[in-house]
């Protein structure tokens, strides 16, 4: 193209994105949601309010190039993203990997009798097709039970916790493994002779990780001292809460930005990716950094996203739809990287701006808009 899309006019925008998409109707698909439709989607509705929402260029992902949408109201993190794209480019881009779409539901059990657990086991078979037999677009494959031990300040005592794996595919999944689990629960409940309290899903998906890595060269970034500047940044947010917090804000300035487009729920997103990185008993940076053998910076993020192209938001509005459509994710698994990629990239534009000018200056000054494509 001849300008660059931060350049071009609103029309000539769409007009690129029609051509670049084979997109004939994104007027329509951009319009602001009816009051009559979000007065179904939410009770007590009085208005609809709305976020501005552009496109990040410059990301190619796994050898494609593609554009992110992203939905947010802070100013310059699209331009940002655009602009850490820009020099992950240089280096071939963000590779990515997403492991199979597994989320677990929990039933959980009190008073169980005796020998609950082998009970439990013993009749997995027919728990498992209890739960099929509740959809036919997601499966449950698995089942596992774990004794847990109390430690909440009130001391109700030990629990069960009957834990069923679910394949959701192409779907976050949640409705379907609460109805799955609110099935198995009364057969639960009569093979332990205990008492069923909770039956939902976790939307801690650890077994539904997602990881991306890119390199950035150190020239476009300014410079071996700028790599040495961004590796003390990621120190202290590895080695302090304080800062890991603030930190992993920057990255999921990015993840929520594409969510929240994409029609995702950014808050389930958020409680997975904090609690991951809490994971080892203290709260640290959700990307790690090193130098490279040329003095490169490179980077990666790990991180459990349970996300979805079909049902829920995805199917009823279609300003989600849309940008599913502009990004080109074919799959759950697609989604999940390109929002990693973009935790990547903002993280790292973050730590650039912030170990260089200052966040004021450098992060939030309009005219990073340059960097964009």
């Amino acid at each position: 193209m001849s300008k660059k899309f931060y350049e071009m006019s609103r029309d000539e925008r769409i007009d690129y994105l029609k051509k670049a998409t084979g997109l004939s109707d994104i007027e329509v698909m951009l319009r602001p949601l009816a009051f009559e439709d979000a007065n179904r989607m939410v009770e007590n509705a009085i208005g609809v309010m709305s976020v501005p929402m552009g496109i990040a260029t410059n990301f190619v992902i796994n050898g494609r190039e593609c554009m992110i949408p992203m939905a947010i109201e802070e100013p310059s993190v699209i331009a940002a993203a655009s602009k850490a794209a820009k020099i992950a480019k240089v280096k071939g881009g963000f590779a990515a990997e997403a492991d199979e779409s597994l989320m677990t539901g929990q039933v959980q059990v009190v008073g169980a009798g005796r020998a609950a657990t082998q009970k439990i086991l013993k009749n997995k078979k027919r728990l498992l097709a209890t739960a099929n037999s509740k959809s036919r677009s997601v499966a449950a494959v698995g089942l596992r039970v774990r004794q847990l031990r109390d430690t909440s300040p009130n001391k109700m005592g030990n629990m069960l916790i009957v834990e069923v794996v679910i394949d959701t595919k192409d779907a976050m999944g949640a409705n379907a493994i609460n109805t799955m689990c609110e099935a198995i629960a009364p057969h639960v409940a009569e093979i332990t002779r205990g008492e069923v309290v909770l039956k939902i899903l976790s939307n801690y998906a650890t077994k539904r990780m997602v990881k991306c890595k890119a390199v950035f060269d150190k020239e476009q970034l300014g410079g071996s001292e700028i790599v040495k500047r961004i590796l003390y940044a990621y120190a202290l947010a590895h080695s302090d809460v304080y800062r890991a917090v603030t930190h992993n804000k920057g990255v999921m300035n990015g993840i929520d930005a594409v969510a929240l487009a994409t029609g995702q729920d950014f808050r389930a997103i958020e409680a997975g990716a904090h609690a991951y990185a809490a994971r080892d008993g203290t709260y640290r940076s959700l990307t790690k950094w090193r130098r490279t053998s040329e003095g490169d910076l490179a980077g990666e993020i790990e991180l459990p996203l349970a996300v979805g192209i079909v049902g829920g938001v995805v199917s009823a509005h279609p300003t989600a739809n849309l940008a599913l459509q502009i990004l080109g994710a074919k799959s759950a698994k697609e989604l999940a990287m390109a929002m990693a990629a973009a935790g990547l990239a903002q993280n790292l534009a973050a730590m650039r701006a912030l170990t260089a000018e200052g966040i004021q200056a450098g992060h939030m000054r309009l005219h990073i808009r340059k960097f964009s494509k």
